[in-house]
């Protein structure tokens, strides 16, 4: 009966993951013994080269055939060979140990101060003009870091940095979570964007009430510009009537050049022909930039220097 217990518990899901954890956790630390045995075939030479006593190694090996039950080593004296299953296990081993030093050496990389890698969120609206200044700025006295950029909404990277996929992003909404830390760096003024042949494009500045019965179009839910174009316009006094709903700032003029609505929308990169863009006197219709990054999470020297750069541009991160 006590047989039949334990043989029911090492069948268990929980179980059978607990013990395979286990058994990881005791062969990790005596691969690197094994492969220096098999490469020397001597104990004594091999504890030379690893800087370890004979001892330590002679008892790792013996605790690495057991653990596995299977002979790795015909031994004579201090001189051993390998078995069949020690020249089957030594491929494998030899496969890890390589794989684990090529992540050590792209770690270690990533975090050279002089070359390493910064993983960089921001907003498709930036990604015109502002991003690519700030990096040739940077890279002006950090010419070896390099970048992963990621183009995105706002919501969406911040998954990302809690998901530990981004160091740092530009964003709008400057987010306020208990587990992220925000710095806003500047605000950038709103436009209502106007068909070229629409009856306010004679205008140079407009109250938002004064759309009030145009039809608009937005950035989809869960973006920070549609979430501003909504509060900005019910402090106007209304809301807004929207017809298409898209994902990039430079669709939605796109749609408006076609006639087929109004917008709010930041300044573009490059003037677009077919619409006119208005000053929006009031509300004040701004949003805010901000960059974040996840509390307590340790920063390598160019992320370190990389956020020290954005935030000496507080007050002058948007082009002019």
């Amino acid at each position: 009966m006590v047989h039949q217990q334990r043989s029911q518990a090492r069948l268990s899901p929980s179980s059978d993951t607990e013990d395979m954890t286990g058994m990881v956790m005791s062969l990790a630390p005596r691969l690197a013994y094994f492969a220096g045995v098999a490469r020397t075939e001597h104990v004594t030479r091999a504890a030379q080269e690893m800087n370890v006593p004979q001892s330590t190694l002679s008892r790792a090996m013996v605790r690495l055939e057991q653990d596995l039950g299977v002979d790795l080593f015909a031994r004579r004296g201090r001189t051993v060979s390998l078995t069949p299953a020690g020249r089957t296990f030594l491929t494998s081993v030899e496969r890890a140990l390589a794989e684990i030093e090529r992540a050590a050496d792209e770690v270690r990389a990533d975090a050279d101060p002089a070359a390493g890698k910064v993983a960089f969120g921001f907003l498709h609206t930036m990604g015109w003009e502002t991003v690519p200044g700030l990096i040739s700025a940077f890279r002006a006295d950090h010419p070896r870091v390099r970048f992963s950029l990621v183009q995105n909404y706002g919501e969406a990277m911040i998954e990302r940095l809690r998901a530990g996929e981004l160091d740092l992003c530009l964003t709008s909404p400057v987010p306020d979570a208990p587990d992220l830390v925000a710095r806003r760096l500047d605000e950038q003024r709103l436009r209502l964007v106007v068909p070229a042949d629409h009856r306010l494009a004679a205008r140079k500045r407009i109250r938002l009430a004064e759309a009030a019965d145009e039809v608009f179009v937005t950035l989809e839910p869960g973006y920070g510009l549609r979430r501003i174009t909504d509060d900005v316009c019910k402090e106007a006094g209304f809301k807004p009537r929207i017809a298409f709903e898209g994902e990039e700032a430079e669709t939605l003029r796109g749609l408006v050049a076609a006639g087929l609505g109004v917008a709010l929308l930041p300044p573009p990169g490059v003037a677009r022909p077919g619409v006119v863009e208005l000053t929006v006197t009031a509300p004040r219709a701004v949003r805010e930039i901000g960059v974040a990054w996840l509390d307590g999470h340790p920063d390598t020297p160019p992320v370190a220097a990389f956020k020290k750069f954005l935030l000496s541009k507080r007050g002058n991160l948007l082009p002019t």
